[in-house]
């Protein structure tokens, strides 16, 4: 957070912390764990004292998730079964998370892509087109769920306890709540189609 908000200060005000944001972003939909959560909510509460500008932090970043997506997705369909089941170090967990997400589309068809890095997904053969909405899609709810939330938190507890905070605390809460409610609504009625237990259904079928 210190470095962001020093980059905020400088003479190209925020220019370096927007490069992070998107960097951070990109990277955590390309399979990075936690770093796109930690850069962007640190950003958002930069940007609530005043740092930063919100509505600039939550574009960069959305439009660093869906980057990063993209090109993840097409690492995964060109090279991800070499990548992911290449000997060597951590091969049991690379092949343990193919197989995870081979379940998990499965189970969930395309709101897999919330909980699954974009590299699998290239690898597993999803249908670009459909990638490229709910990845969008995802990444939006990620961005304004952790953003807003962040934002509204970072002002609150500085003592700005006006309708605006409060709004931006709850409104980013809300979006992780109907994000949540929509994906299970999908799961039930992708799993009322799958086929009879035991044969597999394609993840294109979706």
């Amino acid at each position: 957070m210190h470095l962001l908000a020093a980059t905020g200060s400088s003479s190209a005000p925020g220019i370096w912390a927007y490069v992070a944001v998107f960097a951070a972003a990109a990277a955590g939909y390309m399979g990075v764990p936690l770093i796109a959560t930690a850069v962007i909510g640190a950003a958002a509460v930069v940007a609530s004292q005043g740092e930063l500008n919100i509505a600039e932090v939550l574009i960069v970043a959305a439009i660093g998730c869906e980057v990063g997506g993209l090109g993840g997705f097409r690492i995964g369909a060109r090279w991800g079964r070499q990548l992911l089941e290449r000997p060597g170090p951590g091969l049991a967990w690379r092949k343990k998370t193919v197989a995870k997400g081979e379940a998990v589309y499965q189970k969930w068809g395309r709101a897999a892509v919330f909980v699954t890095p974009s590299l699998v997904c290239g690898a597993l053969e999803m249908k670009f087109g459909q990638f490229v909405v709910w990845n969008f899609f995802a990444g939006a709810v990620f961005v304004v769920s952790v953003g807003a939330g962040a934002y509204g938190a970072g002002k609150i507890s500085a003592g700005h306890h006006d309708p605006v905070s409060l709004a931006m605390l709850i409104g980013g809460v809300a979006v992780a709540i109907l994000c949540l409610a929509g994906v299970r609504r999908h799961i039930r009625r992708h799993q009322a189609r799958l086929p009879v237990a035991g044969q597999r259904e394609t993840l294109t079928a979706d």
